[in-house]
């Protein structure tokens, strides 16, 4: 499947994984590509979001103008409790005490139950994104998942993307345009100054870049695309 247009990508994952296919977005430039060329080519792909109670305002507000725009419903799928039970549970502001354990709580494990019924889920990441992601293919085994992820626009650059969504006017953050190239939740995504990495707003203070639904190496395997659940 390298080199192989994110439409076809998307068109094989659906006819190969259908029913049991879901993309999972958090708003970005990227997933906003991706939620119109599944709205474009009416695919039976089940779309999510991680709402992690903890979202900006401006992403929210985006969630329903996408919905609008590509005539999909965008499920939010939510962490077993809320910002104010996690916090009696856990103490205030988790985020910036124990960034990992709240991220595991708000997203990890929230995709870890969207995802145990399917065989495979799509990402909107890309090799240019990070050092973690500079491995990533179009398909490939996810470990911590144990299913088949799909990469549509892991060959795709920043120009590109952007270029996609003014050409097709798709709706995207308005936040992007005012020195946020990465959103995230909001206690933990800042403006981005010149010359800094797109995503050195996100956990400004401390040395976390990820918030672990991409940080395990997935095994890649040759013949991903002959494995059903099976396989996986």
């Amino acid at each position: 499947m390298q080199g192989r247009s994110p439409e076809d990508i998307l068109l094989y994952a659906a006819d190969r994984y259908f029913p049991r296919i879901g993309f999972s977005t958090g708003f970005g430039p990227e997933g906003c590509v991706l939620l119109d060329l599944i709205g474009e080519l009416a695919l039976p792909i089940r779309v999510f979001t991680l709402d992690t109670g903890l979202l900006f305002q401006e992403t929210y507000d985006l969630w329903r103008r996408l919905e609008a725009h590509t005539g999909l419903q965008i499920e939010g799928v939510r962490p077993v409790q809320t910002v104010e039970q996690q916090a009696r549970v856990h103490g205030e502001r988790l985020w910036e005490r124990d960034p990992d354990r709240c991220c595991a709580l708000r997203k990890v494990e929230p995709l870890r139950e969207a995802v145990a019924d399917l065989d495979a889920w799509i990402s909107a990441i890309r090799r240019d994104q990070t050092a973690d992601r500079a491995d990533a293919r179009v398909l490939e085994h996810d470990a911590r998942f144990r299913l088949v992820k799909v990469n549509p626009l892991a060959e795709w650059t920043h120009d590109q993307v952007w270029d996609y969504l003014r050409a097709n006017d798709v709706p995207f953050n308005p936040l992007h345009e005012a020195g946020y190239p990465s959103i995230g939740c909001a206690p933990c995504t800042s403006p981005v100054g010149p010359g800094e990495p797109a995503r050195a707003g996100r956990w400004r203070q401390g040395t976390k870049t990820e918030c672990g639904l991409h940080t395990l190496e997935p095994r890649s395997t040759s013949d991903v695309e002959q494995e059903g659940r099976q396989g996986v």
